[in-house]
């Protein structure tokens, strides 16, 4: 199974993104999002970015993936 994910856009460059997921960072093809900034929440799906997230809703989830999965913020 295949899981989105959302992160903090740090960096852009050249059509990709560097995303902070959890303190993970890598980098995601942004080009499906076109106006994408830094400071941006996203959801980040097989190393594309899919969409923006609102803050709220990214926390949310976040805690949704952790309790769900068992995954603790480090």
């Amino acid at each position: 199974m295949c899981l989105a994910v959302p992160g903090l856009v740090l960096e852009i460059r050249s059509g990709q993104a560097r995303v902070d997921i959890r303190g993970n960072r890598l980098w995601a093809q942004s080009a499906l999002v076109p106006d994408l900034r830094v400071g941006d929440y996203v959801l980040v799906h097989a190393g594309f970015v899919l969409n923006r997230l609102d803050p709220e809703e990214a926390r949310q989830t976040l805690e949704l993936v952790e309790e769900v999965y068992g995954v603790h913020r480090s």
